[in-house]
């Protein structure tokens, strides 16, 4: 069959072709889909698709995706997108990929998001984000994350954080913090707060740090601190 021919069918009959049939379409056909007939995929058909497929499909295709497509995608198939492709894709869109799929990111497909992509992820795919790709995210995506998002990492996420990424916090964001994540800082991070950041610390979370934390203080982040600050930090 001709890419024109292929494009010439209606998403009804692209619906109708099993999983087997879409996989076997070379990756000229599939670049020459409508953004109706990729609309119009079925999860099934969605999950078929080769990485070569994959990484053929156009930029204005990528935002024809459905979520439920979006979430179809496997990690093989995420990391075969190029950063052109996922940078097509809208908060929704990305909100949509499974966490499974999410595992596929690679560092630099996550350099290439928008804080506003960034922003769009859910809570469950922020907890998913595995050391690598958080090393990867850059502080200005790190500040723009909501005080949900920054929660649900866990401890082990918080402790992998760099020292820059640790100062891009804002001050909003400090306090937001659960006790336990602030108890998983390093030393290095402790030291690495700004004055602005340590006056943003709740007094509940500096009684909760250790003592080879609050070591870590510098004589500039002491003198930061208010005198509630100052009380609960040599209870």
């Amino acid at each position: 069959m001709e890419t024109a021919d292929v494009a010439a069918l209606s998403t009804t009959q692209l619906r109708g072709l099993a999983s087997a049939q879409v996989a076997g379409l070379t990756t000229a056909q599939v670049a020459n889909l409508g953004t109706a007939q990729i609309t119009g995929l079925a999860s099934t058909q969605v999950q078929g698709l080769s990485t070569a497929q994959v990484a053929a499909l156009t930029t204005a295709q990528m935002a024809g995706f459905g979520t439920g497509q979006v979430n179809a995608l496997s990690s093989t198939q995420v990391a075969a997108l190029s950063t052109a492709q996922l940078a097509q894709f809208t908060a929704t869109q990305v909100a949509g990929i499974s966490t499974a799929g999410l595992r596929g990111v690679t560092t630099a497909q996550l350099v290439a998001l928008s804080t506003t992509q960034v922003a769009g992820l859910t809570t469950g795919q922020v907890a998913s984000l595995a050391t690598a790709q958080l090393a990867a995210m850059e502080t200005a995506d790190v500040a723009a994350l909501s005080t949900t998002q920054l929660r649900a990492f866990s401890t082990a996420q918080i402790a992998t954080l760099t020292t820059a990424q640790v100062v891009a916090l804002t001050s909003t964001q400090i306090p937001a913090l659960t006790t336990n994540q602030m108890v998983g800082f390093r030393t290095t991070q402790v030291a690495a707060l700004t004055t602005a950041q340590v006056a943003a610390l709740e007094t509940a979370d500096i009684v909760a740090l250790t003592s080879t934390q609050t070591a870590a203080f510098t004589t500039a982040q002491l003198g930061a601190m208010s005198s509630a600050q100052l009380n609960a930090l040599f209870l």
